[in-house]
């Protein structure tokens, strides 16, 4: 069974460009533009893990992370964050979430494939 990757970009190129990655790693890849979509989705149908760009509106991926984990309990499905802007070390230690990880953007392929290996190992 293809273990399933939800992307939830709001800059379609790059949402694009995940979904052939993903694809080419052999990942079913759901891609999705925007937070509140996003949460119904994976609330319905929880993927394997989950790729998360920050800066999105109307919901942050600040904010899409702490309804996922707090209004919808869904504590064990991993999150990698995907950013181009920098996260503040004291940030992440302050989440204290083994399921939690960073990508700094542009990512290489090599990159995400060895982020995604480390969560779905």
């Amino acid at each position: 069974m293809t273990r399933k990757i939800v992307v939830i970009e709001d800059d379609q190129p790059i949402l694009d460009l995940m979904g052939i990655l993903l694809k080419k790693l052999g990942y079913e890849p759901i891609l999705i533009p925007n937070g509140l979509d996003a949460l119904t989705s994976v609330r319905a149908d929880p993927p394997d893990l989950i790729l998360l760009d920050i800066m999105m509106s109307p919901l942050s991926g600040w904010e899409f992370l702490e309804r996922l984990r707090n209004e919808y309990n869904l504590r064990e499905v991993p999150v990698i964050l995907f950013t181009a802007s920098p996260v503040v070390p004291e940030k992440m230690e302050k989440l204290n979430d083994p399921k939690l990880g960073i990508l700094q953007k542009p990512v290489t392929y090599d990159e995400l494939k060895a982020a995604i290996s480390h969560f779905l190992a």
